[in-house]
């Protein structure tokens, strides 16, 4: 049998882990916008202030209301 791994899309695979996610996150100090993925430390690139902020969605996110 050969040692490649299966191609289950369900199961994670330890050659290939999945890509960390980027959040774009906004300073409280400079206003200034970085991406910072999961594991790097909380801080501005720009100037250094470790208080960030979510971006927020530009996705439209309503209630059906027509349901009540």
């Amino acid at each position: 049998m050969s040692a490649t791994p299966s191609g289950d899309p369900g199961k994670e695979n330890p050659l290939n882990p999945p890509k960390q996610q980027t959040m774009i996150y906004i300073c409280g100090e400079c206003h200034a916008e970085s991406e910072i993925k999961a594991r790097d430390p909380i801080r501005c690139r720009e100037c250094g202030y470790r208080i960030m902020y979510k971006k927020r969605t530009r996705r439209c996110i309503l209630c059906n209301l027509s349901m009540i």
